[in-house]
């Protein structure tokens, strides 16, 4: 499907979005046609904090239900539309409040550190949230020498753990996406293109990270593609992000470590989902103001370290 700006699909979501007062917000992993037709396309965090700081009534959230739970967590005054209600984070779904409870009454006095890529509900249970491009800093500014707990992700705690010497406990969850991404696949990518760079998420393996040039999050891989001067870059993410590297760098080569790396839950927004969420206002995902106001100290911890 083209995401011609001219194309009737195209017209009518943009004249609705109009008389909504809607943005469309696309995260970097979603279909190439949903990302050109965005207002802002980033990471998580970035697009909520947008969210927060535009005029509009309507926030349309391409991406995964636990990203539309932050937006409405930063601004709870307005519409957050999710554009398939089945979008949802398999990694988000492994660790539940209830579950983070009972582990916080066996681990007394822990500091519980949720990634972003959790729900509200287990953010409202943590003490910090983190993104995979402040990990590191949170973890660091945590002074103490008490218990840190580290949920849901544990191959991104585990990165976080080498690079800050602090040992953590971590729950036991992680990305199906980015399992996928193994070491033999770089291995052979090194030897198609022995002058490339190779970047990956710290979500991936740490045999795969060990065999990386740079460890960086969605935003740090846009950021390293404008800057280095290496014109073959080997991508270990989830390949929605090609799209926006090669637009953005038209001149350089962005190989993904695999096919196979590809979340089928990102992939379920298209244009016609777009329109339709526009035209029925639905569906809505809207926090509940008792945990919107217990997750949102969380987030904003996290922003008075930093981004």
């Amino acid at each position: 499907m083209t995401s011609d700006r001219e194309s009737p699909l195209v017209e009518k979501i943009l004249n609705l979005k109009n008389e909504r007062n809607a943005i469309i917000l696309s995260h970097n992993y979603q279909l190439g046609e949903v990302q050109d037709i965005a207002d802002f396309v980033g990471d998580s965090l970035d697009l909520s904090q947008k969210a927060a700081q535009t005029d509009a009534d309507v926030i349309v959230f391409c991406g995964v239900h636990f990203m539309a739970e932050t937006a409405s967590i930063l601004c709870p005054d307005k519409t957050i539309l999710l554009p398939d209600k089945h979008a949802g984070c398999p990694m988000a779904d492994m660790a539940t409040a209830e579950e983070l409870r009972k582990k916080k009454l066996a681990l007394a006095d822990a500091t519980v550190v949720c990634y972003v890529n959790s729900t509200a509900e287990v953010k409202a249970e943590s003490d910090f949230c983190c993104t995979s491009a402040n990990a590191v800093k949170v973890i660091e500014s945590l002074d103490h020498t008490g218990l840190i707990l580290f949920v849901p992700d544990q191959y991104l705690g585990h990165y976080v753990e080498s690079k800050t010497g602090k040992e953590m406990t971590l729950w036991p969850g992680y990305c199906p996406t980015h399992t996928r991404i193994l070491p033999e696949h770089i291995v052979r990518l090194k030897q198609e293109y022995p002058e490339a760079k190779v970047t990956v998420h710290p979500k991936c393996h740490p045999e795969v990270i060990a065999l990386a040039d740079e460890v960086l999050s969605t935003s740090g891989i846009c950021r390293y593609a404008k800057e280095t001067e290496a014109e073959d870059i080997i991508v270990g993410t989830e390949i929605g992000i090609i799209h926006r590297l090669r637009k953005e760098n038209p001149g350089k080569r962005f190989i993904p470590v695999s096919e196979q790396a590809i979340c089928p839950r990102m992939k379920l927004i298209n244009l016609e989902k777009i329109l339709w969420s526009l035209e029925d206002m639905a569906p809505v995902v809207k926090v509940p103001e008792e945990i919107q106001i217990k997750a949102k100290r969380a987030v904003d911890r996290m922003l008075e370290i930093g981004r």
